[in-house]
């Protein structure tokens, strides 16, 4: 072993015939030679049993280090389950595609059916034969047939139960016979900005249906302003939350889910703008469920009713709030009387075109959105509301009992 050295042959001559003694010798050196190499692999890792020629020991050491790190990959076992996963696995089958089909009328031909568009829902009801799905009003807006598609790619004819256009939500009912999972509800008041959510849904449509994104609450209680007759003038100011989860055409009407894999929100918009990156909107379910129990039960929101037609004073110019309105110089907000209906609510408490109502049970109103967000967020139908109005530049009072007629 080791190298050759021409002495010890020389020696070997010599010594010849002295062979017995030296044997014992050699085996007596074999033996702590082999206890010394046992000693030596104890204290090293890994012994650089194939160093190169002209090789130093520390790039043989290296060398090892490589081939120990490659043996540990490919022991390396990774477990895919997580709190998102699991997630994913209780909500998703209740989340189902929505197709909206139209008639579309051609000369001298019968109408024929189209799809004009599909979107998203979630399957939160299963009673007997039947299941409910909520979804988004614009889904199924101007839908002359509704189909549902499950996640097993069944398709079912779908009857409009509600909808309702300043909430943006709407009830489908469909057979439930062939509905295996329905989605639950969390508690979308007990969120916290930065909270994991996810967003199921089926973007674009059937090619890329059950989609999961990922993303966090991005903010709570966001106020988006409404046009719902596309005047050019905000009519509502909508409540959602905000998340970073994407979500895209087909994503509306979606769920956005909690790790628990329960429904806090139902997804209804983004932010479409090429400046604005990661805005989705979605509707908080607190929010949604009286909506939705509403619809199903009676096919529209039960509001409290007034019976007036209104304009915000700000989009009244200033020569007609102080000539036609007859309002102080200092009063430049507040809610103008265009139309009271006979015998509704505001005609029996008194109301007249013209008057001007600046506050509501003691709360200032500025304009018609105040207006709104008192009546359908605080009162309810047969409540009794008192109104502080303007006539004529005199300050007035009265008290409204509100009825349960549609807005």
């Amino acid at each position: 072993m080791g190298y050759y050295d021409q002495n010890d042959e020389n020696r070997y001559k010599v010594q010849k015939g002295n062979r017995g003694g030296y044997f014992l010798v050699g085996i007596v050196g074999a033996l702590l030679g082999a206890i010394l190499v046992v000693v030596a692999i104890s204290n090293f890792d890994i012994l650089p049993y194939d160093v190169k020629p002209n090789e130093n020991l520390q790039a043989a050491d290296e060398r090892a280090d490589q081939r120990k790190n490659q043996g540990n990959q490919k022991t390396i076992a990774v477990n895919v389950v997580s709190e998102i996963t699991k997630a994913v696995d209780k909500a998703g089958d209740a989340v189902v595609g929505i197709t909206n089909i139209q008639s579309v009328g051609f000369w001298n031909e019968r109408d024929a059916q189209q799809q004009a568009g599909t979107g998203s829902g979630v399957i939160y009801k299963k009673e007997g034969d039947k299941a409910y799905i909520v979804t988004n009003h614009h889904v199924v807006e101007g839908a002359s047939e509704i189909e549902v598609t499950l996640t097993d790619g069944t398709k079912e004819p779908a009857t409009l139960k509600g909808s309702d256009i300043w909430t943006d939500l709407a009830v489908l009912e469909i057979n439930g016979k062939a509905v295996q999972k329905v989605a639950e509800f969390g508690d979308s008041d007990t969120l916290k900005t930065g909270e994991p959510v996810i967003a199921i849904g089926n973007p674009l449509g059937a090619m890329f249906s059950g989609s999961v994104t990922q993303g966090i609450i991005s903010g709570l209680e966001r106020t988006i302003p409404v046009d719902i007759n596309q005047d050019g003038i905000v009519d509502w100011h909508a409540e959602v939350l905000q998340t970073d989860a994407a979500i895209n055409p087909g994503n509306s009407g979606g769920a956005l889910v909690n790790l628990d894999g329960q429904v806090i929100g139902i997804n209804s918009m983004k932010i479409a703008q090429q400046a604005v990156e990661g805005i989705g909107l979605s509707i908080p379910i607190n929010y949604a469920l009286p909506v939705i129990e509403d619809l199903e039960q009676h096919g529209e929101v039960k509001r409290p009713y007034m019976g007036i037609e209104l304009e915000s004073v700000n989009n009244i110019p200033g020569y007609y709030q102080q000539e036609g309105l007859k309002l102080p110089k200092d009063i430049n907000s507040g809610v103008a009387i265009m139309k009271v209906v006979p015998n509704s609510p505001a005609s029996k408490a008194g109301l007249k075109e013209f008057d001007v109502i600046v506050e509501l049970d003691g709360e200032k109103v500025e304009d018609v959105i105040d207006l709104r967000k008192h009546l359908y967020n605080r009162k309810q139908v047969g409540d009794k509301m008192s109104v502080k109005f303007y006539r004529s530049g005199e300050l007035k009072e009265t008290t409204m009992q509100l009825s349960g007629e549609s807005f």
